[in-house]
């Protein structure tokens, strides 16, 4: 078993012993010492078991395992493929064994140097490995994803998800690259990871890559690597992403945003299987299976010449289409008890109970934001309901956005079409489910709105420069679908930005 460690310039592998304790840090007196000035000089502890577990020390910036915060002190089992975020590095743990339940018969005689009792990896995942309580909502960790609501990883009850996940099945199997479409914010990574989950590739590594997030020539050196001096600041030699994930998966998340010249090379990868590092000269063999997701029309990008024809075939193996959330209004439930769970875990408090004119407003709601907009909406309300139970008043939802539930995007048609007006008038009082006031608060509806405004578009403001500028990374982070960032620009008459070049 070895854990590796990927950073800007860094790539190092640690081959791990059963039965120790790493301690990993910026200390130099630590087992596995990282550079990086997020982290702190004795950050977390990794213990090799088995299992293998990693626990927070109480570090300034935290430890991640996905999108989960762990709390300090408190050991997670870590599985091999999941990847550890510490600062701006990626730990990765790679290769392991299945273990004999202690409950197993016992051989006759065993040496006592042969350590804990071990069998190769089954063909077929355990069921007892579906429940794995550290896995956060909407992050495929376990072994296998199940179709039972509330489960880690996806919630498949919707009769369109059924159909999807049935696929997924029958894709996970085969070295089909695989193109995933739907809007803004329903769940693509986590259908992604679905997939790697499901396949032959499920211990090797899942490493995803924003392709909106970087500038070009930062974009080619994650994905490729580069030689050492191979431009100004490429002090080592450093492996890119296709290297690192060797036998595993590359998730590319927003593929449409690729450059035309990271489209050729990409092109190159993937019908030659080797990849050529920025300033090198040897092409290095690779074996990964691509999943690319995007919420764009990649025939018509592909008509207007901005996407390759012959990349588009490449990497449309076989593609699925995602529902959105106004078409699996049956799960909104489920997901906002995961969504309240998850935050109560990080506010240290019980989970408040999600009321039955609350959870009817959720479910009027048409959700242009889609899943990422509802778990920003349910932990918000978490946080204002006090703990108790959440009524329609601490859910904040734009009543511009709770009409009738629109048709979903059909392929071919832009998803910005389904964003809000550029204005957002005012509803009449008597609106169901109308935001008249917070609890204590006896302010008429039009002055909450206006005392509501003014922080939206600082939030949007602060967002979009800590983003460069870049629309489809703010809107993402701000939990809303491109075209209602676009909109809610235009009501406050703030001029679109262009993403900052590097």
């Amino acid at each position: 078993m070895e854990l590796r460690v990927v950073g800007i310039g860094v790539v190092e592998t640690h081959r791990l012993a059963p039965g120790r304790a790493l301690v990993i840090g910026r200390a130099r007196t630590v087992d596995v010492p990282v550079d990086d000035r997020l982290a702190s000089r004795q950050h977390a502890v990794l213990r090799t078991g088995p299992p293998v577990t990693i626990e927070d020390l109480g570090s300034a910036n935290g430890t991640r395992i996905g999108e989960k915060l762990l709390a300090p002190n408190q050991p997670v089992e870590l599985a091999p493929g999941e990847v550890v975020q510490i600062g701006g590095l990626l730990l990765i743990l790679q290769g392991g064994v299945a273990r004999v339940p202690a409950s197993s018969p016992q051989p006759q005689a065993v040496s006592p140097h042969a350590g804990p009792p071990k069998v190769p990896p089954a063909r077929e995942p355990l069921p007892t490995l579906l429940d794995d309580p550290t896995a956060p909502p909407f992050q495929v960790s376990a072994p296998e994803v199940s179709a039972r609501g509330g489960a880690p990883g996806p919630v498949v009850m919707a009769p369109a998800m059924k159909a999807l996940y049935a696929l997924v099945d029958r894709v996970a199997a085969s070295p089909l690259s695989v193109l995933l479409l739907g809007e803004t914010g329903v769940g693509k990574e986590v259908t992604a990871e679905a997939i790697h989950v499901r396949s032959q590739r499920t211990h090797r590594p899942f490493l995803r890559l924003n392709c909106a997030a970087l500038s070009e020539s930062l974009l080619e050196s994650e994905l490729f690597g580069h030689e050492k001096g191979s431009f100004t600041g490429a002090a080592q030699t450093k492996p890119g992403l296709l290297e690192t994930a060797e036998g595993g998966t590359v998730f590319l998340d927003e593929v449409g945003e690729l450059p035309l010249s990271t489209q050729v090379k990409l092109l190159r990868v993937l019908e030659e299987r080797q990849v050529l590092r920025v300033g090198g000269l040897r092409p290095r063999p690779i074996d990964v299976r691509f999943v690319a997701a995007t919420n764009r029309d990649l025939t018509q990008e592909v008509e207007r010449g901005t996407f390759r024809r012959d990349l588009y075939f490449r990497l449309n193996g076989i593609s699925l289409t995602i529902p959105p959330l106004r078409e699996r209004l049956g799960e909104i439930a489920e997901l906002s008890r995961l969504f309240l769970a998850n935050a109560a875990e990080r506010l240290g408090r019980p989970a408040p109970r999600l009321g039955e004119q609350a959870l009817a407003f959720l479910q009027r709601h048409s959700w242009p934001g889609n899943v990422r907009e509802l778990r920003n909406v349910v932990e918000r309300a978490a946080v204002l309901c006090g703990g108790a139970e959440i009524l329609p008043e601490h859910l904040l939802l734009d009543i511009t956005a709770a009409s009738p539930p629109p048709p979903s995007v059909a392929q071919g048609r832009p998803p910005a079409e389904l964003s809000p007006p550029s204005s957002v008038p005012s509803a009449p009082a008597s609106a169901p489910g109308r935001i008249s006031s917070l609890p204590g608060d006896d302010a008429p509806p039009p002055t909450l709105r206006g005392a509501l405004e003014p922080l939206e578009r600082q939030r949007i403001l602060d967002v979009l420069e800590r983003c460069g500028g870049n629309q489809t990374q703010a809107a993402r982070q701000l939990g809303i679908s491109r075209g209602t960032l676009l909109s809610r620009l235009d009501a406050y008459g703030v001029p679109r930005p262009r993403k900052a070049s590097s």
